[in-house]
């Protein structure tokens, strides 16, 4: 993938943003995006903005918590990690609890 096309789609996704779309992907995958380009302090950022509007959004718990541990924010990514197994559980997403758990357990 190139930079550009990368751009592009950054570029595309907060413009959907920018236009009001309540869509929790489209925010995950500006977040997913911003990390892809090594933007790291953005992504967590973008990633604490999806938590806030859609907390029930299992997937950015993983990818929050791996953009963490990238920052060398270990207490953050176990906070992430913690949070997100709880919603997985009520969210009855085995696949995503068991995930998570294994993440949170590698950590040192």
């Amino acid at each position: 993938m190139t930079p550009p096309l990368t751009n592009k789609r950054l570029t595309m996704l907060e413009a959907l943003i920018a236009k009001g779309t309540q869509d929790p992907f489209v925010r995950y995958a500006r977040a997913l995006e911003l990390r892809g380009l090594d933007r790291l302090d953005e992504a967590a950022a973008a990633f604490e903005e999806l938590r806030t509007r859609h907390p029930r959004y299992v997937p950015s718990y993983l990818m929050a918590g791996q953009t963490m541990v990238s920052l060398g924010r270990t207490e953050d990514a176990r906070a992430w990690l913690t949070q997100g197994i709880q919603v997985a559980k009520e969210e009855r997403d085995e696949h995503a609890r068991s995930e998570l758990q294994q993440a949170l357990d590698t950590l040192a």
